[in-house]
Order: structure tokens, then C-alpha cells, then sequence
């Protein structure tokens, strides 16, 4: 039964490294994508939340990642590799924090906006 425990934690671990700040590249396919539907979400039941609901869903989405990998990588090994967690935090907290500042100016320059926004455009 260690495989089953191997392959449960790989897929936890790739599903969480999809969510992760790590990978930069998936951020505009996955993460974006799901804090936009947690805005309009959030927008839905308090309009002015939109900018609140975006920033919230995309942090949210890069900490279960962290979360969904550091549990699949815990499952999938015996033995905890020693790494230095400060240096890997900061580095998590900067790239967030520079992800979050994009997100800001593509909200202020209107090209990610509320769902009703799309349709009362001109």
C-alpha cells in the first residue's frame, strides 16, 4: 500500500505546485482564473468587494497550494528533506506580494473587472 500513498501524495503535491507560487507561468491559466470567480462570487453578494474578492481569492489560492504541496510531499516521503523554510517563505511572500501588484493594476486599468462589468462596457 506504499505506492497508493506515493501516487496520493504526487498528485497532491502537482495539484498544489499548479497552485503554488513556484509556478509563475501556470499563474494566468489557474490562479487568476479561480480568484476571478471567487470575485464575482464575492461581487455577487457585495458589488464594491470585487477588488477585495480578487486579491483574497488569488492569496488564497497560492497558500492551499503551498498547503496542497507541502501535505503530498509529507505523504509521498518517509523522511523530511531539510531545506531552509525562511528563505523559501520570503521568497513565497515576495512573489505574492509582486502577483498581488499586477493584479491591483489590471484591475485599476480595467482589463479584469466584475462579471456585469463585461456586459456594460461600451
Amino acid at each position: 500500500m506504499a505506492w497508493k500513498r506515493k501516487i496520493s501524495g504526487g498528485i497532491l503535491a502537482t495539484i498544489g505546485y499548479l497552485l503554488s507560487p513556484l509556478s509563475w507561468w501556470n499563474d494566468a491559466f489557474v490562479n487568476i482564473p479561480l480568484a476571478l470567480l471567487f470575485a464575482w462570487l464575492v461581487s455577487f453578494l457585495y458589488p464594491p468587494g470585487f477588488t477585495a474578492g480578487l486579491i483574497l481569492g488569488y492569496w488564497l489560492t497560492n497558500v492551499l497550494g503551498l498547503v496542497l504541496m507541502h501535505k503530498g510531499a509529507r505523504k509521498m516521503l518517509s523522511e523530511k528533506p531539510t531545506v531552509d523554510r525562511r528563505r523559501e517563505l520570503l521568497i513565497d511572500v515576495i512573489v505574492s506580494l509582486v502577483y498581488t501588484g499586477v493584479i491591483v493594476v489590471l484591475v485599476r486599468v480595467e482589463i479584469l473587472k466584475p462579471f456585469s462589468g463585461y456586459f456594460n462596457s461600451r
